[in-house]
């Protein structure tokens, strides 16, 4: 795992509480009150996987499903998700485990009688049903959720001031051309790297790792210093495009316990086969490699079989 990769798990969980303790009072209470206006709790009663309460504070292993959503204005659903990883953290071994669910994976959708691609179930039922149908999936409980509107990447790269990312392979997308190399972009220019998918060899392999490089970028350049004089208007756009299940107070407990395990981040891949049904493509994951990831995952979760 390169060093990248380890940073984003950290910037993810620290992003906030460096600009919180990095300017005072006045940042405490305003992340305070964004935190509590971008609260939606899960309700758990609906969960299979997870019945007994966590205790943080004893560093108990716990999972965080990372979806980006595209929440555009005049569609009729509920959005469909972009993007989904599922993190579990575990501070007594130190280690994460890292898993990215190609969007177009075939999964029994949760509270519905249908078979269908994983980011519909977002669009069906909101980020209970997309939740719900990744636990079922995976088989391991998601604890927590961090829901972004996929649009708001435009709004948070200006907030920040643009980013550069390192671009291996040159194409134009949307008639914005990104050169091979070290590139410097605007926040309508980060969203099409962030979204092209079909130039890319890869496909949606591909098209993961440069979003995870985007929101790499955006939380490394939000949490430093220079970043507090647009304290307010990247404020504005969590409050306006992020949704999770996690308190303030929580994250800080992450924060506190769990940071160890940043040293030792295992990822995985799904391992499956392009598939079509009546014309639609879909990616069926291998059962034999689905359960063996599903059994490692438990083990990491410290949860009996």
């Amino acid at each position: 795992m390169s060093d990248k990769m380890k940073k984003i798990v950290l910037i993810l969980m620290t992003a906030a509480l460096v600009l919180v303790v990095g300017a005072g009072g006045y940042v405490w209470s305003a992340a305070t009150s964004a935190f509590g206006s971008i609260q939606e709790n899960l309700d758990r009663s609906k969960s299979e996987k997870r019945l007994e309460e966590l205790n943080l504070d004893e560093g108990d292993p716990i999972s965080v499903l990372l979806m980006g959503v595209d929440e555009l204005e005049g569609r009729e659903d509920l959005g469909r998700s972009d993007t989904m990883i599922l993190l579990t953290i575990n501070p007594n071994q130190e280690s994460i485990q890292m898993v990215s669910i190609p969007r177009d994976t075939l999964v029994d959708i949760r509270g519905y009688v249908t078979k269908d691609k994983i980011s519909h179930a977002h669009a069906l039922g909101g980020r209970e049903t997309a939740v719900y149908t990744v636990e079922h999936f995976l088989d391991v409980p998601v604890d927590y959720y961090v829901k972004v509107n996929m649009e708001s990447f435009k709004d948070t790269v200006d907030a920040v001031g643009g980013i550069e990312v390192e671009n291996d392979q040159e194409f134009t997308f949307h008639e914005m051309h990104y050169p091979e190399g070290t590139i410097k972009l605007d926040g309508e220019k980060a969203l099409g790297y962030a979204r092209m998918r079909h130039l890319d060899p890869d496909d949606d392999f591909g098209r993961q790792e440069r979003q995870r490089e985007v929101m790499e970028a955006v939380m490394e350049k939000g949490s430093s210093i220079s970043s507090l004089t647009n304290f307010n208007d990247i404020l504005k756009v969590v409050e306006d495009n992020v949704l999770t299940n996690l308190s303030l107070g929580e994250l800080w407990d992450i924060y506190s316990t769990y940071n160890v395990a940043i040293d030792q981040i295992e990822q995985h891949e799904l391992q499956g086969e392009d598939i079509k049904k009546d014309g639609i493509y879909y990616f069926s994951p291998d059962e034999e490699e689905l359960a063996s990831l599903s059994t490692k995952l438990k083990e990491h979760l410290e949860l009996e079989d």
